[in-house]
C-alpha cells in the first residue's frame, strides 16, 4: 500500500516557477516507479513525466520541467511556467517497468494540488 500526498500549488505569474512536492508512505515506495500527470477543466488527465529505472518527460514540458526523487519523496520543479500549464497536479504511483505515460498503469495516485499561471 502507498499513500500520496501532493503539496507545493499555488499561484504563479507566467514564467515564474514551482516545485511540487509529493511525500509516499509505504515501506516498498522504492521499488514503485513515479509518475507526475495533469487535468485541466474539461480535459482528459496528461502525463507531464515519471521516473523509475529511467526518467520519462513529456514533449510539452521537456525543456521546462524536472522530475527527481529522494527516499520517500518525489519533486516536480516547474520553470517557465506558461497560462497552459494551469491545472490539478497529480503524483502517481507504479510498479509497470513501462507505459509510464499511460494513466492506467498507475495503481495509486494522490490528491490533487492546484497550479494556476497568471498572463
Amino acid at each position: 500500500q502507498v499513500q500520496l500526498v501532493e503539496s507545493g500549488g499555488g499561484l504563479v505569474q507566467a514564467g515564474g516557477s514551482l516545485r511540487l512536492s509529493c511525500a509516499a508512505s509505504g515501506r516498498t515506495f522504492s521499488s514503485y516507479a513515479m509518475g507526475w500527470f495533469r487535468q485541466a477543466p474539461g480535459k482528459e488527465r496528461e502525463f507531464v513525466g515519471a521516473i523509475g529505472w529511467s526518467t520519462l518527460s513529456a514533449d510539452s514540458v521537456k525543456v521546462r520541467f524536472t522530475i527527481s526523487r529522494d527516499k520517500n519523496m518525489v519533486y516536480l520543479q516547474m520553470n517557465s511556467l506558461k497560462t497552459e500549464d494551469t491545472a490539478v497536479y497529480y503524483c502517481a504511483a507504479t510498479t509497470s517497468r513501462s507505459m509510464w505515460f499511460r494513466p492506467n498503469v498507475y495503481e495509486y495516485w494522490g490528491q490533487g494540488t492546484q497550479v494556476t499561471v497568471s498572463s
